[in-house]
């Protein structure tokens, strides 16, 4: 695993983390536990897994408009779901056939 992959992996874990606590559903619910007289901690794990693709998956995922900046995104629909429901997005992704515009 090259530095940057690495320093990508970790990006990626502070951004879930970053949309877990900004999330006004959490703290709403947090909140109402607390007026039930309980205390909330709150422990998540993520587990991250990747999967090396050939060059040709590569080619077709830079086709299909899942690109990062220039370089193509090794994610495939379920990692965009899965992310879309954490609130994270990825640049250039697809929904729903129309490319979604993050800027």
């Amino acid at each position: 695993m090259t530095s940057r992959l690495r320093e990508l992996i970790q990006q990626l874990g502070e951004a879930i983390h970053e949309s877990v606590i900004e999330s006004e559903h959490i703290a709403g619910v947090v909140q109402d536990i607390r007026k039930h007289g309980f205390d909330v901690l709150l422990m998540l794990e993520a587990t991250i897994g990747l999967n090396e693709v050939s060059a040709k998956e590569t080619t077709e995922d830079a086709n299909s408009g899942a690109e990062v900046g220039s370089e193509a995104t090794p994610f495939t629909q379920n990692d965009l779901h899965f992310l879309r429901r954490l609130r994270i997005s990825v640049e250039g992704e697809q929904e729903n056939g129309a490319e979604v515009d993050t800027e």
